[in-house]
């Protein structure tokens, strides 16, 4: 897949502490952002059902059970390359719909509904990124869809988090525009561009314009929402 195993192996255990490390200047926990994340593209599928979705770069499963909250989510098939991230993963959620792989052999069938990722790519080397992209495109049945979140490079408070955290310090960050390029270069078709995350929670309160800001490419991560077309 492309990001660096070894680093990831070595943060396998205590990779929810070190990412909520940098996450604490934001005053939210993990949760939240990944709760909110999953609350939008439930936003966008608009009634069409999640079925069998692919968690691209999963990790140590964090995402698992807020993926399956999704309307009409059958299974999670996770994929990551680093295997002791996949031990504690399986070891977590293995009571839940959930399948764990450490390599792309078992998805490359177009029997994926809805793929998801979020910052992932900013791990991958840009020469292996592409590839990247194909292995998710390859896994989706035609019509699927690609829930692509990255952090938003244009954004300070991303870059200050991101410097706080041992893994992402020194990740090569996407620009949208870098992103919808690469997206529509393996062939998908991009559906729309939403920032999300404008405040911390210190300005929870302002919070209720973020349907209004999701056009401003500001906030502290973004979706690319694509499709595989038919």
């Amino acid at each position: 897949m492309g990001p660096n195993e070894a680093e990831f192996d070595e943060f396998s255990e205590n990779y929810e502490e070190a990412l909520q490390k940098g996450l604490s200047l934001s005053g939210e926990s993990m949760d939240y952002f990944a709760e909110e994340r999953v609350r939008h593209i439930a936003r966008c599928l608009s009634g069409v059902a999640a079925g069998r979705i692919l968690d691209f770069g999963c990790g140590t499963g964090t995402a698992t059970p807020f993926l399956l909250q999704l309307p009409g989510a059958e299974q999670i098939v996770g994929l990551d390359p680093s295997a002791r991230s996949i031990e504690v993963a399986r070891r977590r959620w293995s009571a839940m719909k959930a399948t764990f792989l450490t390599a792309a052999s078992g998805i490359t069938d177009g029997s994926i509904h809805t793929a998801f990722c979020n910052g992932v790519f900013h791990h991958i080397p840009p020469a292996s990124r592409a590839e990247a992209c194909r292995t998710v495109f390859r896994a989706l049945r035609p019509g699927g869809l690609f829930a692509f979140w990255e952090n938003n490079p244009w954004n300070p408070g991303t870059r200050w988090i991101m410097s706080r955290v041992p893994f992402d310090r020194d990740a090569i960050t996407l620009t949208p525009l870098e992103s919808r390029r690469m997206l529509c270069n393996a062939g998908f078709k991009v559906a729309r561009t939403d920032y999300l995350f404008f405040f911390p929670k210190a300005l929870a309160a302002l919070r209720c314009l973020d349907p209004f800001l999701r056009p401003v490419p500001l906030g502290g991560q973004y979706l690319v929402l694509c499709r595989k077309p038919m």
